[in-house]
């Protein structure tokens, strides 16, 4: 199922020497969607016709030597959660199937902006958090999950019908799906990308983007950083990323709390990375060899219950609103949410915070030594079956701590897409993409997936 895609930031000095063009990159991405997507599944939306009306401008920009910005006529899906003017918004909800707010979210303001073509809108679970109303499929096993809320990004991007889709994560929505479905995956420093107009008011929320190369990825969201900014109240991304960069970088381990819940095949997977990294010279020290990593793995060993506690209290409203509309078009396990929400404190909500706020500062501490940390994506192959997302506990710590993360499609379990998951210091998200030039580029030899550099 799965095609190989041509990064699209990689084809752009091809548009300026006037070979190819924004509008037959454009049709190639249709003709594939129309392929594939009967299969998978992944889209809710396409604007067919609005696509083509901006590929045709962006053309004759690049053709002009006036390109809006890098990625002037890139097609990028939109995670359905995300506002779009000229697309419905329907949170993955019975309640809202078809809504039109009639207005764009900053992020995808900022895109259109930058050139880029909003082509469709990409299935989600309902309200982004665990039930799966719509039944998007692996692109490399039809019976298995694409995973979390992100699903039909990672899944779109995964079988290379488009280079980057916008996601999002509170607990582990971007970095799971894009290691299930075989592609890159981002997940900012917490407020980097502006969330206004998306309806994910989390504390811990992150607007991300799922892709096929680490330079579409970046590129994308440092369009919309330069135009929208972070969230209220946060500067935003920061810092560019030379991607011609090879600097060897400092690594260390997380076994973070999901590690005992990982495969076999998972964790020899890793076994196998590791070793290919003490083959180049980079031993990665982990709880047993680093007093600060240790007692890091302590403040996040419940990062998963942690989350899971602070988002049900973050999402009393307005999931008690819904309930009052219509508690039957309601899944039982947002129901089951509201029902936890109503029985906590405000008091309890505060310890909650004063435990993610130590757990910060001991990662904090630990990560001043180390330009990433080395993980597993996933607890294994996405799971058969489509009534469940898959575990996130391997992805909880990176969205309780707020710090950047990445994963890279560069391990295997049961011959299915197991990702490699990095975690920066919070705010050096640049500083992250540069390790993970590295790693791909030097130590697995996967240039393909870097992009121009």
């Amino acid at each position: 199922m799965p095609t190989t895609l041509r990064g699209y930031v990689a084809q752009t000095s091809e548009f300026r020497a006037g070979r190819g063009s924004a509008r037959d990159y454009l049709d190639e991405t249709l003709a594939r969607i129309a392929r594939l997507d009967p299969e998978i599944g992944a889209f809710v939306a396409l604007n067919k016709e609005g696509a083509i009306s901006a590929a045709d401008r962006s053309t004759a920009r690049w053709r002009d030597g006036r390109p809006l910005s890098a990625i002037d006529g890139m097609p990028v899906a939109i995670k359905d959660v995300i506002e779009t003017a000229d697309m419905p918004t329907g949170e993955g909800s019975l309640l809202f199937e078809g809504r039109e707010s009639y207005r764009d979210s900053a992020s995808v303001h900022a895109l259109r902006e930058a050139g880029a073509i909003i082509i469709g809108k990409t299935t989600t679970t309902e309200f982004a958090a665990t039930h799966p109303w719509h039944k998007t499929r692996n692109p490399h096993d039809a019976a298995r999950t694409p995973g979390g809320s992100s699903s039909g990004s990672a899944a779109a991007v995964g079988c290379g019908m488009l280079p980057v889709g916008l996601g999002t994560q509170v607990v582990g929505s971007i970095l799971r799906p894009s290691s299930f479905c075989g592609a890159i995956g981002f997940k900012p420093t917490v407020g980097a990308i502006n969330r206004s107009g998306s309806y994910d008011h989390f504390s811990q929320s992150c607007q991300g983007a799922i892709g096929a190369t680490l330079a579409d990825t970046w590129l994308v969201l440092r369009a919309i950083a330069d135009r929208a900014g972070g969230d209220p109240g946060f500067v935003g991304l920061a810092g560019d990323v030379d991607f011609a960069r090879r600097t060897k970088p400092r690594l260390g381990f997380l076994e973070t709390g999901g590690w005992s819940l990982t495969s076999e095949g998972a964790r020899k997977a890793f076994t196998e990375a590791k070793a290919r990294f003490a083959g180049i010279g980079i031993v990665l020290c982990g709880r047993a060899e680093d007093s600060d990593i240790e007692m890091a793995e302590q403040a996040i060993s419940d990062a998963h219950a942690l989350t899971l506690a602070i988002n049900a209290w973050e999402g009393r409203w307005p999931l008690n609103t819904y309930a009052d509309r219509d508690a039957a078009k309601l899944s039982p396990a947002a129901r089951e949410r509201l029902k936890t929400a109503q029985a906590m404190t405000q008091g309890e909500y505060s310890e909650l915070l004063a435990r993610r706020n130590a757990a910060r500062a001991a990662y904090a501490k630990a990560a001043s030594r180390y330009d990433a940390f080395v993980t597993l994506s996933a607890c294994g192959a996405a799971p058969v079956g489509l009534g469940s997302t898959g575990n996130p506990a391997m992805n909880a710590a990176a969205s309780l701590l707020g710090c950047p993360a990445l994963t890279l499609p560069l391990m295997q379990d049961e011959g299915l897409p197991l990702g490699l998951q990095l975690l920066g210091g919070a705010g050096r998200d640049a500083a992250l993409f540069e390790v993970a030039t590295w790693v791909l580029a030097d130590a697995f030899g996967r240039t393909d997936l870097v992009g121009p550099g």
